[in-house]
């Protein structure tokens, strides 16, 4: 039989991991801006900006600066994060992936800091942003794994649950934000400067690197729509107010609220609130998904054997 750890993660942990996903999703907009409004380099040097602390917050400083006061913020909230895991939070992994996310924030802060001394290479830029959303789905991990949710999730009665599909939905999303990284920090944006057609036609010529990018970043959207769909449509056989199918819901909300950012971004000529929000709903989506996607480990058949630590029941003789 199925045995559950009797002990729980104390409230106030378990609201202040929710604060910690919450402000790195803030730190996601607030990096968006700083790449939307062509901030990057308004601040030349690092780890300082012009050798202070606090430099005048004018212009292009307003959105890098802010964006580095931020991101220690975060930073700061993660190594507190962790080390009150690991004296407060009865579940090994979910301390274990409080240490990952303190690796992650650091290195991420490295890689911030090398786009700036080497001038924003893209290969930099664009790994800067996927960790960047490595981290926040991190964040999220640790806030779900402690939170009343996941308590009564892991009560739910086993079944088939679509594990693999989806952890495909969760690759396919990455793959799409990663994409959309390249895109931007390619300047490629509006090389196709119409939407939902490309140049008029629905296949453009390829005529460039960057219309072909900015193609494949929206063909991946599509792919993104196709793959949320199709889980939603296998998880109509569970009852509406089922964990999975309230999560595969909201995935089809966002989704389709992500694409009709997507295309705003073009008709505003890249406005930058509308591509920053467009950034962040990705990562709403990629977050959404990864949560049903742990969800789905934990209520499938075989969980205790297959997902090790990735539930918290454990089977007693």
């Amino acid at each position: 039989m199925i045995r559950f750890h009797d002990e729980a993660t104390p409230p106030w942990l378990r609201r202040h991991t929710k604060l910690v996903a919450v402000s790195t999703l803030f730190l996601l907009f607030a990096g968006a801006m700083v790449t939307s409004t062509g901030s990057g380099l308004a601040v030349p040097d690092w780890p300082l900006s012009y050798g202070m602390l606090m430099p005048p917050m004018v212009g292009g400083i307003f959105y890098e600066h802010g964006h580095r006061m931020i991101a220690a913020a975060v930073g700061f909230l993660t190594v507190l994060q962790a080390i009150w895991l690991q004296r407060r939070e009865p579940k090994r992994f979910v301390r274990v992936l409080g240490w990952t996310a303190l690796a992650a924030v650091v290195l991420q802060g490295v890689l911030g800091g090398l786009t700036v001394i080497f001038l924003l290479p893209p290969a930099i830029s664009v790994a800067h942003a996927g960790l960047a959303e490595i981290f926040f789905c991190v964040t999220v991990a640790i806030a779900f794994y402690t939170s009343r949710s996941f308590e009564a999730i892991r009560r739910e009665p086993r079944g088939d649950a679509p594990v693999a599909g989806a952890g495909a939905v969760v690759a396919i999303v990455f793959l799409q934000i990663v994409m959309g990284a390249v895109m931007r920090h390619l300047g490629a944006g509006l090389a196709i400067p119409d939407f939902p057609l490309s140049f008029g036609k629905w296949v453009p010529d390829l005529v460039s690197t960057a219309v072909a990018v900015n193609y494949a970043h929206r063909l991946g959207g599509l792919a993104v729509a196709i793959a949320a769909l199709a889980l939603s449509i296998r998880l109509r056989r569970y009852d509406a107010r089922h964990p999975l199918r309230q999560m595969a819901a909201l995935l089809l909300i966002l989704v389709p609220a992500q694409i009709l950012l997507g295309g705003y971004t073009v008709w505003s000529g890249r406005q930058p609130l509308i591509t920053s929000l467009h950034v962040v709903t990705g990562a709403l989506t990629l977050a959404t998904a990864v949560v049903l996607w742990l969800s789905a480990r934990t209520l499938g058949w075989g969980s205790e054997r297959q997902a090790g630590p990735f539930v918290a029941g454990e089977v007693a003789a």
